[in-house]
């Protein structure tokens, strides 16, 4: 929502590792450009190509078919630290309401 309509997405290779609160890659929209960081570590197993043609799913679809990249964790214990999709739109709310 910050972003707005997202215009371009640029994804990391399929093999490749991210870690823990690090930038793998960058979206950019009609106000602003902004890097995305991966959640967990591990090996990237799967890119959503169909960003490429159309970066806008990641607003239109973004539990579905906005998705960006898939990884196999290294750490599995990562995950435990995950929000879920209410805990994540309070967080943004709170965020919000701090700025």
């Amino acid at each position: 929502d910050h972003l707005g309509e997202v215009v371009y997405v640029d994804l990391p290779e399929t093999r490749g590792l991210v870690t823990k609160e690090t930038s793998f890659g960058a979206v950019e929209s009609v106000k602003a450009s902004s890097d995305v960081n991966s959640p967990i570590s591990g090996e990237i197993v799967e890119v959503n190509t169909k960003l490429t043609e159309s970066p806008g799913l990641i607003n239109s679809s973004p539990y579905e078919d906005g998705w960006m990249i898939k990884v196999k964790p290294s750490d599995p214990a990562e995950l435990e630290t995950l929000m879920g999709p209410s805990e994540y739109t309070k967080f943004c709310e709170e965020e919000d309401a701090a700025h």
